[in-house]
């Protein structure tokens, strides 16, 4: 049987680069200032859709604030591991600690007592590490919506909140929760129902290597 013969770029500097020149050619990125720009192309790059831009939303200086917290060290929580695997730690300016507490024994039960998520219950973990941190929320609306509730609060407010939670049942609806009334915390976040642990990975990510 012979082998079939399929032609497709196979150097990966090369497909990062047409990757990239795609990406740049086929969005639109008019409205965005330039310290929002490397997030989009990130975003855009994670999910192969350049039309999620024109749902993109920020608060003013959002990634510079981001930014600047990573390079003094800060810490990124995220709300499942899956978001925590797709950081690259190798990139991280301070060898930031990422950090997913749904794995803590105490989930189950400390979800059953507040009659919530998991995602949501390991949010109220978050508090001692939550001040001047990096958050990236990827999977789970009540997640968003437990932590806008603790800021509320009181709970001490974070560096940056990524917020892309995905789904039907209230993903829109955390998110734009997130735009109305962040608390003083800066953010970018995907308007409707699309998100996911891949975008908030990506995000993370763009506010290390803005080189694109």
């Amino acid at each position: 049987m012979s082998k079939p013969a399929y032609s497709y770029i196979r150097d990966p500097a090369e497909i990062y680069r047409q990757s990239f020149a795609a990406i740049r050619r086929e969005t639109d990125l008019s409205r965005l200032d330039e310290d929002l720009t490397p997030v989009a192309l990130r975003l855009v790059h994670a999910c192969a859709m350049p039309e999620i831009v024109d749902d993109l939303a920020a608060s003013p200086d959002a990634a510079r604030a981001g930014r600047d917290a990573l390079a003094g060290g800060a810490p990124i929580l995220t709300d499942v591991e899956m978001v925590a695997r797709g950081v690259i730690a190798n990139r991280l300016p301070q060898e930031n600690d990422v950090i997913c507490r749904l794995g803590d024994p105490s989930i189950t039960n400390l979800a059953a007592s507040q009659n919530t998520t998991k995602s949501a219950a390991a949010v109220t973990l978050w508090p001692d590490q939550l001040a001047g941190a990096v958050v990236a929320i990827g999977n789970a609306p009540t997640a968003l919506f437990r932590l806008l509730e603790g800021l509320a609060e009181g709970w001490p407010a974070p560096a940056l909140i990524l917020g892309f939670p995905v789904g039907f049942i209230g993903a829109a609806e955390s998110k734009e929760a997130l735009i109305e009334g962040a608390h003083g915390a800066p953010y970018i976040t995907l308007r409707g129902r699309r998100g996911g642990s891949a975008l908030a990975a990506a995000a993370v990510n763009a506010l290390v290597d803005v080189s694109e």
